[in-house]
């Protein structure tokens, strides 16, 4: 690719390089481009307010969608020590949400890519049917195999909804104008985690944790329809190539590495031949994905972005905030449910806060990026206040009181939110139209690869010390009755404990989720070193697709 994206922000940067990429073969590019700038020139002329109002009816259809997307990433943290009781699988706890995680990460960058080529609506409604199949399915599991398993089809879904609303509104924004409506997806990131754990721990208590769920059906259907109604992109019937090999041999490589770190010192020890096994073929994988790409004649992953360095730096924090952000989401509530015997709703209720510092910087951070056009100090804010509350909870103890835990969760939320979008602006204004799906599915899949690490590390550290605890709080027979899985972290079933064995219980809990929480410091701490390497760039005042294109369903 002849020079860097970077280096030109401007419109008509973007249209030269794209008249300069693999997209110049078709000898429809250099048009493409021609046409971009035209027309973002008449989008500059438009009526702001119409512009903004045609803008806000965009988001209300993509904002349906990703909010299926992400409440699943949260709604089962409050219902899981129920779910682990019921199906008899605490030792599999975790994969509940490796899974879903997995499989979101495997399917972005293929998402993204068919949405450059073939264009990106109708790809963002096939993924809502996938989602709500891997729901419906998810709600009907008689096992923990099976609930894991759907929870997968889950994911794939999930992934093309969380790429194709950022690809999307990364078309008809202006990245010096989406820190504006960055707030707006903020929002529904912080409403879905808050309605997550309340939403689960209601159903847990209330219905049935199988409506966990189910009730994704009523609101993805409605999502589907809306969808149809409003909105409109312009599409093209060029010829493409889909780099199917890419992306299994991509997604095959992310497997084995979560395998790894889920089985590795657990299940396995780390010098078995499993892990051996597991480790030398995501190595392989990677290497041939090398290989192909280079190949290719559209690459799901094209290997020049990575020598951009906004791209690589940023996906770079991206996955260890993402490493940081889930491990916290998922083990706070097992925390409050194990240790501070709170029912599962009342452990949605005391997430509050984290979710309000996140929601308070998503908001904020996006409209001083629009004020200002600038955005590195927040990354560097973001990842050192994130990393001081991942530390702050390591403190907690079965005698700290709500308030002190509210303000340690707080802190953590504040710092993920200077941070989380800012990362996906830095890299859309950095690269060419014809590369955004492949950038913006990027930044997703770094950053779910990052919480499936995180998720699959912690819950190694957290077994591992979790066994070794066992020992020292309760008597031998009580470890093994444990071990046999007789006894889970189900509150109801810790409740009906004698009550020597539940105190012990509960200390060798807390000494282990100790642990997990001090081993995320360090996740941050990398983070915060790379966040000093962003660079900052000018960000581009003009959108890729005007409003007259938006407004027109017709092929261009």
């Amino acid at each position: 690719m002849p020079g860097n994206p970077a280096e030109q922000p401007g419109a008509a940067g973007a249209a030269g390089e794209s008249a300069g990429t693999g997209a110049a073969r078709t000898g429809g590019a250099a048009a493409r481009g021609a046409r971009d700038v035209a027309a973002q020139g008449a989008g500059a002329a438009a009526d702001p307010r119409a512009e903004h109002r045609r803008i806000m009816i965009i988001l209300s259809a993509l904002m349906m969608g990703m909010f299926l997307a992400a409440l699943d990433q949260t709604i089962v943290a409050t219902a899981l020590p129920t779910i682990a009781g019921d199906l008899h699988g605490l030792n599999h706890l975790s994969w509940v949400v490796t899974a879903y995680l997995l499989t979101s990460t495997i399917s972005t960058p293929l998402w993204g890519k068919l949405g450059d080529l073939f264009g990106r609506k109708e790809l963002f409604q096939a993924a809502i049917v996938i989602f709500l199949v891997g729901s419906a399915l998810s709600g009907l599991s008689q096992n923990m195999a099976e609930l894991i398993a759907f929870r997968a089809i889950q994911g794939a879904g999930a992934g093309g909804l969380i790429v194709g609303a950022q690809a999307i509104i990364g078309e008809v924004v202006s990245p010096r104008e989406r820190g504006r409506y960055m707030g707006y997806f903020g929002a529904v990131f912080g409403a879905s985690s808050v309605i997550g754990p309340l939403a689960g721990g209601f159903f847990t208590e209330n219905l049935s944790w199988r409506w966990v769920f189910y009730i994704n059906l009523p609101v993805g259907t409605v999502a589907v329809f809306v969808i149809a109604a409003v909105l409109h992109l312009p599409r093209s019937r060029t010829r493409h190539h889909v780099d199917y090999g890419g992306a299994a041999l991509l997604g095959g490589a992310a497997t084995a590495i979560i395998l790894l770190t889920t089985w590795g010192g657990t299940t396995y020890a780390w010098t078995s031949p499993q892990s051996l096994s597991l480790a030398t073929g995501a190595v392989v994988l990677v290497a041939l994905f090398v290989a192909l790409e280079h190949r290719a004649a559209e690459p799901v992953l094209p290997l020049g972005l990575f020598r951009n360095a906004v791209f690589t730096v940023a996906n770079a924090m991206g996955f260890l905030v993402g490493a940081t952000m889930f491990g916290v989401i998922i083990y706070i509530p097992l925390y409050l449910q194990t240790v501070h015997a709170a029912s599962p709703t009342s452990s949605g209720l005391q997430l509050l806060p984290l979710i309000i510092g996140m929601l308070i910087t998503f908001i904020t951070s996006g409209r001083l990026v629009t004020a200002r056009g600038r955005y590195k100090v927040f990354p560097i804010i973001g990842t050192a206040v994130m990393t001081l509350g991942v530390w702050l909870l390591s403190l907690l103890t079965p005698s700290t009181g709500l308030a002190v835990s509210s303000a340690y969760m707080f802190v953590v939320g504040f710092g993920i939110g200077l941070v989380m979008q800012v990362l996906v602006v830095a890299v859309q204004n950095a690269v060419p139209r014809e590369q955004l799906g492949a950038a913006t599915s990027s930044t997703t899949f770094f950053r779910t690869i990052g919480g499936s690490f995180g998720v699959s590390a912690l819950g190694a550290v957290f077994n591992r010390q979790l066994t070794a605890n066992l020992p020292k709080y309760l008597p031998p027979q009580a470890v093994e009755q444990i071990h046999g899985s007789t006894v889970t972290a189900s509150p109801a079933q810790l409740n009906e404990l004698p009550a020597p064995i539940r105190h012990g219980f509960i200390q060798a809990f807390d000494a282990s989720l100790h642990t997990v929480f001090l081993a995320g410091v360090p996740i941050g701490l990398a983070a915060f070193a790379l966040s000093w390497f962003l660079r900052e760039l000018p960000l581009r005042d003009k959108a890729y697709v005007s409003a007259a294109e938006a407004r027109d369903p017709a092929d261009h």
